[in-house]
């Protein structure tokens, strides 16, 4: 992540969290927004996009409009949304915009998304934004979506499961929210966690395991 002595910059980083702790296992969210995610699906059955939106806590929305109104007017005009939307991109882009896509338990390289839009309604900051995969994406086997925080310092949830929704599902598709049990997710993936605290503490995975996840299952064809 590029260093600047901006304030604006500094407070944003440090109140998202995109610093790593040094046990992620020690840490809790501070900061929390309710997820949405289309997934848009093409005619042939390749995923087109994934498109987001969080809808960021009160507190938190309140410091980010402290710290970004530059006029002092008590809110957030249309250049300050802007710079908002700048500064989280940028602050995003070293954890893959805490997305999380797999196929058969693979991990799928996205596209980094072109911009961010934010806006700020009802008292609470909202971030918008699409992306793409690197390659193309067909919806075959099991296909996994779904956002999370390696750092543990935002939680990012789908608080419904009609927050998770398929554009254009095949015919040979079925999709199912899942949300893993804390206790069951450590238990299936000790060994993994042990494994990679040793070798690195700040870089386990204990927070993906624990993600809500729009699941895919699709077989034949379409």
């Amino acid at each position: 992540m590029k260093r600047t002595t901006s304030h604006a910059l500094t407070a944003a980083v440090a109140l998202f969290g995109f610093a790593m702790m040094p046990t992620p296992a020690l840490v809790h969210p501070h900061v929390f927004a309710e997820a949405n995610l289309e997934v848009a699906v093409k005619p042939d059955g390749t995923v087109e996009a994934l498109r987001h939106v969080w809808r960021f806590d009160d507190l938190f929305s309140s410091t980010v409009l402290l710290e970004f109104d530059q006029n002092k007017d008590l809110q957030l005009d249309d250049g300050e949304l802007e710079t908002v939307a700048s500064v989280v991109h940028e602050s995003l882009a070293e954890f893959g915009y805490f997305q999380m896509v797999t196929v058969n338990g693979k991990d799928v390289a996205m596209q980094a998304p072109e911009r961010l839009m934010a806006n700020f309604e009802d008292n609470q900051l909202i971030i918008l934004f699409e992306s793409k995969p690197v390659e193309p994406l067909e919806l075959s086997g099991k296909v996994d979506f779904g956002v999370y925080d390696p750092t543990f310092y935002t939680a990012i949830d789908f608080y419904e499961d009609s927050n998770l929704v398929v554009s254009e599902l095949p015919r040979n598709c079925s999709r199912a929210v899942v949300r893993p049990d804390p206790d069951e997710a450590i238990a299936q993936n000790q060994q993994t966690l042990t494994d990679a605290f040793f070798s690195d503490p700040s870089g386990n995975d204990l927070s993906k395991i624990f993600a809500t996840r729009l699941e895919v299952n699709c077989t034949g064809e379409g």
